[in-house]
């Protein structure tokens, strides 16, 4: 007879066997054990009574460690995803905002649409004529921008650090003037601006 097929107490402990030190029942394998003993007839476990208990700790446990294995490789698909997904729309948004301003200067029709779904806003291009072809309104427009943009106190940076216009700068060339890489350059279209206003308000007082 093969010495796998002999019973359990007649063979040698294979973890005594393997120079190993035996492991012990807990107190829930211990009265699982007892509790299975009273099932089968007998006052008390035997042999086969604890192993049987102690083969079900390594069987939950290996199913414990295959579920976190399982739960682990779940999240990081999840995580993955959503990596992706984060990705997928911040490269949305650069495209969609490449597309919305004007590389030379303010937005371009597409940017107005989306200014205006998102703020309810109605702006219009800038004005680019002469001074002798603008009405009145158009007057008043680029004036109010002139010294809006140019005219306060404290300019935002015109050029940045390689020495390219800022988008601040850059609108200027959306109302049809030079872009300013100075401060001078900035004061002047808002001088050119305050006198747009000046004769804006003459204009109205004498109609």
């Amino acid at each position: 007879m093969a010495r796998s097929s002999r019973a359990p107490w007649k063979r040698q402990n294979p973890r005594k066997r393997a120079g190993k030190t035996s492991k012990h029942l807990t107190s829930a394998q211990k009265s699982a054990a007892k509790a299975r003993a009273r099932r089968a007839g007998r006052r008390y476990p035997n042999l086969v009574d604890n192993m049987r208990m102690a083969a079900k700790k390594t069987t939950k446990a290996k199913s414990s460690k295959s579920r976190t294995k399982k739960a682990a490789k779940k999240t990081r698909k999840t995580t993955a995803r959503k990596s992706t997904s984060r990705k997928t729309a911040k490269t949305r948004k650069r495209r969609a905002s490449a597309t919305e301003k004007d590389p030379r200067g303010g937005l371009t029709a597409a940017g107005r649409k989306a200014f205006a779904r998102k703020q309810g806003a109605h702006l219009r291009p800038g004005v680019t004529k002469r001074e002798s072809e603008m009405t009145p309104q158009e007057m008043r427009r680029k004036g109010s921008w002139a010294v809006r943009f140019y005219g306060r106190a404290k300019l935002p940076p015109l050029v940045d650090a390689k020495g390219q216009p800022t988008r601040h700068a850059l609108s200027a060339h959306a109302w049809g003037e030079p872009v300013p890489k100075t401060v001078a350059a900035a004061r002047r279209i808002a001088a050119k601006g305050e006198r747009l206003l000046a004769r804006y308000r003459r204009i109205k007082e004498s109609a």
